[in-house]
């Protein structure tokens, strides 16, 4: 019976954890908070390591008495239950032990934790005062830099020399025993001279002016006497009229201009004619000219001469082989007019600052020429910087005459011939393509011959295509724009690639806010490959089978490395940049080769400087829009090896801690990283 009330009895248990309702609060409330606070002062009196060793000790008592409980309960005598009886007393005295070291390590478990939230507190403070005096130091020394910076406005005085000063200044202003040793006192006796010779400029500068009133004055009495030979000088000039126009004789360098474009052939003499209305109505920055010798244009139109047979007596030559016939009719065929126009499109750099305004300006050199017997134009191009570029083994195509005005208009390569009938008579001489022959006789672009006011329709070939007006005034404001913003896209392409080669991405300021203060990957190459090699990577058929990627587009290839992870990027640059954005095809070598086709988060990251491209353009015109893809590259590799899940198998810390705050480290059935920047907040999310 004992035993049976000792189980149905159930122990008492007094809460001690929060605040007993006022409702049931009774006599015994006060006793309760008297030994509550007595266990919060006995833990301190008490020693952990003690205790810990009653818990163990306790814990031993207890498996003893039950093993003994078990033991008696398996022998089933009766005699064994008061035995029992008082094994359960002293279990039950071990459990109210348990209890009592289960309050006590709770007790202590709170005091630890308000110990180490008082002392992060006092570590935050310290660290913000920290913080406060790194401000103070950084403010600081930016004052003593702008007074190290200051510039007074003596520096831009020009002083005479000291060896002049000291001659010609006397002793009272030089004061040579002081001076001497001190710098300070020099300047300003220095000073004090300039401002003496000043006033004696001044004084000698109001003598002049009263001399130069006399003088006005004798100019005056002289004009009225020139002024009556004014009427005689007319006379004679209206006079001398005839003469002039007789012997051809202009009085300025654009009247002898216009007397040489009379000698052009009918597209040369359209394009100076509208090139030089545009130039004067539109832009002052376009200057044209014509090149060449007038006196061959001359003979092309004068006849024959007839030849005297009679007092010559016919010689026998040797009939010519067939090849050399041929090459002969070829060079026949392929000869230009002797006069070519020129037109030197000139164009600020953008990158430069203020302080280069008013120096030399970059130039594009366009020469037009003629071809007489195929009746279609060229043209060759020269590009002279204002300053010496910055040589960079990436950016040698960029300038390159060849290469530098391809593809002006989509589809306009420059190595055909836009006029149909042409391939009749390459027929006749052998000649398979025109673009063996460009390098010396330029390229006959499609807008070439719009300028000249050539059209030549696909679908009728025509040998007499006469040059319009009107087509080549519709087209030259356009085509003046995108030959400006070509030579300013690849001159700002030239000097990023100078910083490229040295694993610099260069990110204006205006660009900042794109991405995040650090960004841990590095550029480590960037390097031009030719088209066979980028063909021949296994992540770029994509592109090529798209028709993004063709031999008149240029190739790069970049390398990204962070750690043991390193990042290939193969890149189209079309040859309209920055109309055209680059494409970017991706391969990551990190624990194995991961492409778009393997990783849909390479994918993502392909997405991010592909299809977002417009996010990176930056401030007009957006020749910033390689640099600012290359460091978003960056970036987003940042975030991809961060958020990958690290391998337990592996002992040691890992290899790249998260740095970046993410909202989420990956999202959907893809599994897709926060790739998406968010500015000014900080921190990455999904698109």
């Amino acid at each position: 019976m004992s035993s049976e009330s000792s189980k149905k009895r159930k122990p008492k248990v007094i809460r001690t954890d929060g605040a007993t309702p006022e409702g049931k609060r009774g006599k015994g409330d006060g006793d309760q908070d008297l030994r509550y606070y007595s266990e919060e002062c006995e833990v301190d009196l008490r020693d952990p390591i003690k205790d810990y060793e009653l818990y163990r000790e306790t814990c031993q008592e207890l498996q003893r008495l039950m093993a003994e409980i078990q033991e008696l309960k398996s022998r089933g005598i009766k005699d064994n239950a008061v035995e029992i009886d008082e094994r359960r007393v002293q279990s039950c005295v071990h459990f109210m032990t348990l209890k009592k070291l289960n309050r006590l390590a709770h007790i202590r478990l709170k005091k630890g934790r308000d110990q180490t939230h008082e002392a992060k507190q006092k570590v935050d403070a310290y660290h913000l005062q920290l913080q406060n005096l790194l401000y103070e130091v950084m403010h600081l020394q930016k004052e003593i830099t702008k007074c190290l910076e200051f510039k007074s406005k003596h520096e831009e005085i020009e002083l005479v020399s000291l060896e002049e000063f000291y001659q010609e200044a006397p002793p009272e202003i030089s004061r040579p025993a002081i001076t001497l040793s001190e710098p300070h006192q020099q300047t300003l006796a220095r000073l004090d001279w300039e401002l003496e010779q000043r006033k004696r400029l001044a004084e000698k500068y109001k003598e002049c002016l009263t001399s130069k009133e006399k003088i006005l004055k004798e100019i005056e009495v002289k004009k009225e006497y020139l002024s009556s030979l004014q009427p005689r000088l007319n006379s004679i000039m209206q006079a001398s009229l005839p003469v002039q126009e007789y012997l051809f004789m202009p009085f300025d360098q654009a009247h002898k201009q216009y007397e040489t474009a009379r000698h052009l052939p009918p597209p040369l003499y359209v394009l100076f004619v509208q090139a030089s209305a545009y130039g004067q109505a539109c832009d002052k920055k376009l200057v044209v000219a014509i090149e060449g010798n007038v006196e061959e244009a001359k003979a092309l139109y004068k006849p024959p001469e007839d030849s005297q047979g009679d007092s010559v007596a016919p010689q026998k030559r040797r009939r010519p082989t067939l090849g050399v016939q041929l090459d002969d009719k070829r060079k026949e065929m392929l000869k230009r007019h002797p006069l070519s126009v020129t037109v030197d499109l000139k164009c600020k750099d953008n990158s430069n600052d203020l302080s280069s305004v008013g120096a030399d300006e970059n130039v594009l050199h366009l020469t037009f020429y003629y071809l007489m017997n195929l009746n279609v134009m060229t043209v060759k191009a020269k590009v002279a910087t204002a300053v010496e570029m910055t040589t960079a083994i990436s950016a040698g195509d960029l300038l390159s005459p060849d290469s530098i005005l391809n593809c002006l208009y989509p589809g306009d390569h420059g190595r055909k011939t836009p006029n149909p009938a042409n391939q009749f008579q390459f027929d006749k001489v052998g000649i398979l393509t025109l673009s063996d022959y460009v390098t010396e006789l330029g390229h006959p672009y499609v807008w070439v011959q719009k300028l000249g006011g050539l059209h030549f329709p696909k679908d009728q070939p025509q040998h007499t295509v006469t040059a319009d007006n009107t087509l080549s005034a519709s087209h030259m404001e356009l085509t003046v724009k995108l030959l400006r913003s070509r030579l300013q896209s690849r001159l700002a392409l030239h000097k990023q690639f100078a910083s490229l080669e040295h694993g610099v991405v260069p990110v204006s300021s205006e660009c900042q806010h794109l991405f995040p203060t650090k960004v841990v990957s590095r550029l480590v190459k960037w390097a031009a490959i030719p088209y066979e090699d980028y063909a021949k990577l296994p992540y770029t058929k994509d592109v090529i089978e798209a028709g993004l990627a063709e031999d008149t587009h240029l190739y790069y290839m970049a390398l990204i490395e962070r750690g043991t992870a390193k990042l290939q990027a193969a890149v189209v640059l079309n040859p309209g940049y920055s109309t055209l954005p680059p494409i970017f095809s991706l391969c990551l070598n990190w624990k194995g080769e991961r492409t778009g086709s393997n990783d849909d988060n390479i994918r993502a990251m392909e997405s991010e400087v592909n299809v977002n491209y417009k996010e990176l353009w930056g401030p007009k015109p957006g020749h910033q829009l390689l640099t600012n893809q290359l460091q978003r590259l960056c970036m987003v590799l940042d975030v991809y090896l961060e958020t990958e899940p690290h391998d337990t198998s592996v002992e040691g810390p890992k290899e790249f801690p998260q740095e970046k705050m993410c909202l989420r480290l990956v999202r959907g059935p893809l599994r897709l990283k926060p790739f998406k920047f968010n500015y000014p907040q900080g921190f990455f999310s999904h698109r």
